[in-house]
């Protein structure tokens, strides 16, 4: 999956609900994008090991970005700012890796399901480190949220996967970095933010892709090609969802993945469906949609993403 891009922070400029209807439609698509994305991720399977799967997905995608890569060498930032640059990519390395490793050993709603804790994560972290208030009625979202994730994992009641502990693992990773964008787009250009991410977790996947190279067939480069050009799409209906119409609005509709997934999973993979994932996964995404509404209701700046900005 491609990387977080410019795209994932809606611009204030726009005018909210300027089109519902076409918002809804952008962000459906987004979401049709990003399970494709899974599936493909899914269907490679353990063949690649997960480091070298994620390496290779991003390798592919410094190619989607080769256009905008050359104000990259035009850069002056400043020593705060490659650190910034340098922690990000390690932390998305780490976060993009446990992903690949989830995806290939458990079922596809439960990646999905899990994935929505990401944003849950940066609410809290927002709180924390970024001096966000977090009001009592959005406590009670955030806890619903992780009320919902107990309900997925169910521990004591069945068996928790180490591909369950890399997807909890890899929502929190993967919202950090969300983090460390959102402050780094106050100084930097969206679109230096995107390029850097892609370089620095390039180079970061690199040595781990080479501990453990297994020489991949074309047929699985192919796969890797399309899940960076279907996660960059992704992306970018994302971001006309966000020109047409209110994170409010739009993130109830990132639900349909969970539906999707769920019905990819039992017809194509033939996995089990899991009602008790279901039921988490609406609960997380409910919360998460609520605490949209009310920052947007609140009018204050947003900091809990839609569910597809925290996408590897």
């Amino acid at each position: 999956m491609p990387p977080m891009t410019e795209l994932t922070n809606p611009p204030a400029a726009n005018p909210p609900a300027a089109n519902p209807l076409r918002g809804v439609f952008w962000m459906v698509v987004t979401g049709v994008l990003f399970v494709g994305v899974t599936a493909l991720v899914k269907w490679l399977g353990t063949r690649i090991p997960a480091p070298e799967a994620a390496f290779l997905r991003f390798l592919f995608g410094l190619f989607i970005l080769l256009p905008v890569l050359r104000p990259l060498l035009r850069m002056r930032p400043s020593k705060r700012i490659w650190t910034l640059f340098c922690v990000r990519g390690a932390v998305h390395t780490v976060g993009v890796s446990l992903w690949f490793f989830a995806m290939a050993r458990i079922p596809i709603a439960d990646v999905t399901a899990m994935n929505y804790l990401s944003p849950v994560y940066v609410t809290l972290g927002a709180a924390l480190f970024l001096g966000e208030r977090l009001a009592a009625r959005r406590l009670l979202a955030v806890v619903a949220a992780l009320v919902g994730a107990v309900i997925i994992l169910r521990p004591g009641f069945r068996e928790v996967e180490p591909g369950h502990l890399a997807m909890l693992f890899a929502a929190f990773f993967l919202g950090a970095s969300y983090l460390i964008a959102k402050r780094l787009t106050q100084e930097c250009s969206p679109v230096q933010v995107v390029a850097m991410l892609s370089v620095t977790v390039a180079i970061g996947l690199a040595p781990l892709a080479v501990m453990n190279w297994v020489t991949p067939s074309l047929g699985q480069l192919g796969i890797l090609a399309a899940v960076a050009l279907l996660g960059t799409a992704g992306h970018y209906t994302m971001t006309l969802a966000f020109r047409a119409a209110p994170l409010a609005l739009t993130q109830p509709v990132t639900f349909l993945q969970l539906v999707w997934a769920v019905v990819l999973g039992a017809l194509v993979f033939g996995e089990p469906i899991d009602l008790w994932v279901v039921l988490g996964g609406t609960m997380i995404v409910m919360a998460i949609s609520f605490i949209s509404f009310r920052e947007a209701q609140l009018k204050r700046r947003a900091v809990t993403p839609p569910v597809p900005a925290t996408k590897v």
